[in-house]
């Protein structure tokens, strides 16, 4: 075994992980449990962990110590002892209510980066705005409006703002941004949940999004970070507080000021893994299926050190 903190084993390991928690919550689709569906991924999650040569401590997880009993934040995982010392951030499943409902773009979420380098965002809200590689640094700005970054998109693309399409989260609060981005002439994507996915998005011509802006959760954005430093794309985030105990936990981590716009080198300091497995069929995956007695699983896993974005698809006999 290498001694990088990022070799091509825990690039590996990574799938493995993300793979052992999508087939547990695809066990509980579609069964309207989402408390069961969120449950057994976790636990699937944590044991694969643990039997991993690492010493892990999760940054991003299920929640403080006192909310969730397994994969809260400050947990240690992994064999431990002189293994390498990493940050974990993990969704275990993004999207339990489209798991519970059988609904396509449900996801289980990793990233992995040397200790210390991945931001603990408070459990909270973000507003986020991302785009994929290619364009010039910069060309994204939060503190514009939806409208603006929609014309300074098409530009860089050197096409009309109809020609843009921006993925956002269909929630009340996002009324005035869909207003703004119709105004400038650009398409909506309305996704219903999981905005991870609706970042990653953006990275894949395939998918057609070539935007995304919105309010989601503070954890998802540091994940979705690290899928996009991989490929080179552009995020920026500001916290969201929306009640004064969001306000005590942002400034216990340090990050209290409600402010200030971190963009993703910020937000993942060093180079990162990030691993997603499909539990439902989605744009970017396809869900966990049986055909013949065997059970088909479709990841995908990237490494910002080499900036390379790997496909992979399992199939293992029931």
């Amino acid at each position: 075994m290498t001694d990088k903190i990022l070799d091509r084993n825990l690039v590996l390991d990574a799938v493995r992980v993300t793979e052992a928690a999508a087939i547990a919550a695809w066990r509980q689709m579609g069964r309207g449990d989402e408390i069961a569906a969120d449950q057994a991924a976790v636990e699937a999650m944590r044991i694969a962990l643990n039997e991993l040569a690492i010493d892990g401590e999760i940054v991003i997880g299920e929640g403080e110590r006192d909310e969730a009993p397994l994969l809260y934040v400050g947990e240690k995982v992994g064999a431990g002892g002189r293994a390498r010392r990493i940050d974990i951030a993990l969704d275990p499943l993004e999207g339990v209510t489209l798991t519970a409902k059988a609904m396509p773009n449900a996801l289980t979420v990793m990233a992995w980066a040397p200790r210390g380098t991945l931001m603990k965002a408070a459990a909270g809200y973000m507003d986020k705005i991302a785009c994929g590689p290619g364009y010039p640094p910069g060309m994204i700005d939060l503190a514009k409006t939806p409208a603006q970054n929609v014309v300074a998109l098409a530009a860089a693309k050197g096409v009309p703002a109809d020609q843009v399409t921006v993925c956002v989260l269909d929630r009340p609060r996002h009324a005035d941004i869909i207003a703004s981005v119709r105004e400038a002439g650009a398409r909506v994507r309305l996704i219903a949940d999981g905005d991870i996915a609706g970042v990653i998005a953006t990275s894949d011509p395939s998918t057609g999004i070539d935007l995304y802006i919105g309010q989601g959760g503070a954890p998802e954005g540091v994940l979705a970070c690290a899928a996009l430093k991989c490929v080179g794309g552009q995020f920026q985030g500001r916290l969201a507080f929306r009640n004064a105990d969001d306000r005590a936990r942002a400034k216990r981590l340090g990050l209290g000021d409600p402010d200030r716009i971190y963009d993703l080198h910020e937000m993942v300091k060093s180079d990162a893994i990030f691993a997603a497995t499909g539990v439902t069929d989605g744009e970017l995956l396809d869900g966990v299926q049986v055909r013949g007695g065997v059970m088909h699983v479709h990841s995908i896993v990237m490494n910002s050190a080499t900036q390379t974005v790997r496909e992979v698809r399992m199939k293992k006999p029931l």
